[in-house]
């Protein structure tokens, strides 16, 4: 997976955002202003996610390229350096996986409008950064 493929994955949920509260260098996803992704986009490629914490030491101990969560509590988040060792489609799940532990977390309230966005069409016609973020990596 590349930076642009886990961007692309980590924006497709419902209500999901980006933002940069830490400086240009990190990237955080949030759903409904709660953290469940960050990225610093370097080399290699790495991601912290939110986990089930039978599911962290699991994925912890089968793969040499997932590591406890970097500046992040240990035992919830996990760093996946996406370096090609696990399956793409392990990445995606492991993603919808943390999106899912934030969301069952938020207020009933906050899970409605989750849902609700989740019916809508998302107009990609007036995402124009994305656009412009995948034109400058050409």
């Amino acid at each position: 997976m590349n930076a642009n493929d886990l961007r692309d994955t980590l924006l497709e949920f419902p209500s999901a955002t980006e933002e940069q509260p830490f400086g240009p260098e990190v990237v955080v996803y949030k759903v409904m202003g709660k953290m469940y992704a960050f990225s610093a986009y370097e080399t290699p490629l790495t991601v912290n996610l939110k986990c089930n914490p039978d599911r962290s030491l699991e994925l912890r101990r089968q793969y040499d390229s997932v590591q406890s969560g970097y500046h992040m509590n240990k035992k919830h988040w996990n760093t996946l350096t996406l370096d090609g060792s696990f399956p793409h489609s392990l990445v995606t799940e492991l993603i919808q996986h943390s999106y899912d532990l934030v969301v069952q977390g938020l207020s009933k309230k906050d899970q409605k409008k989750v849902k609700e966005a989740s019916t809508k069409p998302r107009n990609q016609e007036n995402d124009w950064h994305a656009q412009f973020l995948r034109d400058i990596s050409e």
